[in-house]
């Protein structure tokens, strides 16, 4: 997650994590968000409840990367004794957020500074995707001249991201690398007339040159940069409502869409790259590995490859390629009513992991419902 100072980074993951730890979420959920370091998990929690008590925000964190690691694991089924007969076995999810320092992108840094800047930004290189925040209270003090501070922000990362370059490439271009890039707008309660449609066409409107050289800079950085989406995705966040002495935690625009963004949009993403024969070489073997697991969970079929994935595309068999980037794309095509039964089913079934991966596809087509959430179906 990249974000200026200020944009509300630390404010998002705690309300994001408080709001999994609430009664009614406990218990209509599938399954238990569970953070990795004990201590870490407490002090969001602690964040969330003073906002939601005291009505006392997180203080702001300076220079601080830090990574939070949750387990997203499910509750006890009847599905367990059949996750583990799969060829390719999912126990749990896996969501891992940095949090990007946003000085690091608006002051120069050097000496040790400098190095934890390259470690910071090496270690999510992993990352499936990238959300670039836009501070809907700065949004609103630029009201009419929105375009300085969209040029602003999107110039000190694009600078930011060129001053890396050399560090990163180490001679090659990378074959791993964040390939979903979505434009969120924080604090969007202050905006309660912008929609994500509006959103987007005000990023057009006023900054597409400037996105436009952004998608150059991270297309300069990997791999096959046909396999990239750079400002085609947005979403709308907003952490709580807050009023003069109290912060409503439950008035929350966006959330809901972590996990499933985390999960199921590269998910559908890479498949539909995949199938298109976008991507070759080891770009579409990252991509088929990160995919297969989760195609064989959303339709059963007798056909697929058996043994792990990775061992197969070692190999390489164009066919063998051919048939996962088929069988991930008719997974990923999966929406409306089939997608509605294939979750009543597996509900009905206790087949909580099914019924947990078809659901976050189903809070997709929610969140563009909603306007919310805007997917690029490119």
């Amino acid at each position: 997650m990249f974000g200026e100072s200020g944009s509300g980074k630390t404010v998002l993951i705690s309300s994001f994590y408080g709001a999994t730890q609430e009664s009614p979420y406990l218990q209509k959920s599938l399954f238990h968000v569970v953070p990795d370091d004990i201590g870490q998990g407490n002090r969001l929690h602690k964040n969330y409840l003073g906002m939601k008590n005291s009505a006392r925000p997180p203080e702001i964190t300076r220079l601080a990367a830090t990574s939070y690691s949750f387990k997203i694991k499910l509750k006890d089924g009847a599905d367990v004794r059949q996750r583990q007969r799969r060829a390719t076995p999912i126990d749990a999810l896996r969501l891992v957020w940095h949090d990007y320092p946003g000085e690091w992108f608006e002051e120069d840094v050097n000496g040790p500074e400098a190095q934890r800047k390259v470690d910071a930004f090496k270690s999510l290189l992993g990352s499936d995707v990238a959300l670039l925040l836009v501070d809907g209270q700065r949004l609103l003090d630029h009201s009419g001249e929105e375009e300085k501070y969209l040029k602003s922000v999107l110039t000190n990362f694009r600078n930011g991201l060129l001053s890396l370059k050399d560090d990163l490439l180490d001679g090659a271009p990378l074959a791993v690398f964040p390939r979903i890039w979505i434009i969120a707008l924080s604090k969007s309660d202050l905006l309660p007339d912008l929609d994500v449609f509006k959103f987007r066409d005000l990023l057009i409107e006023k900054a597409s040159d400037d996105i436009d050289e952004l998608r150059k800079v991270l297309a300069g950085l990997v791999e096959d940069n046909e396999a990239l989406s750079v400002g085609e995705d947005f979403v709308l966040f907003s952490s709580a409502k807050f009023d003069e002495g109290k912060i409503e935690v439950t008035k929350r625009v966006g959330l809901e869409l972590i996990l499933p963004l985390s999960v199921m949009l590269p998910f559908e993403r890479y498949a539909r790259w995949a199938q298109s024969k976008q991507t070759r070489g080891k770009v579409v073997e990252n991509l088929l590995v990160a995919t297969e697991s989760l195609a064989a969970v959303l339709i059963e079929n007798e056909g697929r490859l058996p043994g792990p994935l990775g061992h197969l595309l070692n190999r390489f068999d164009p066919k063998q390629v051919k048939d996962v980037a088929k069988r991930t794309s008719d997974a990923a095509r999966l929406a409306g009513d089939k997608l509605r039964d294939i979750n009543s089913e597996a509900r009905a079934k206790q087949d909580n992991l099914k019924a947990t991966l078809s659901g976050f596809r189903m809070d997709l087509e929610k969140g563009e419902l909603e306007q919310t959430l805007l997917r690029s179906r490119r």
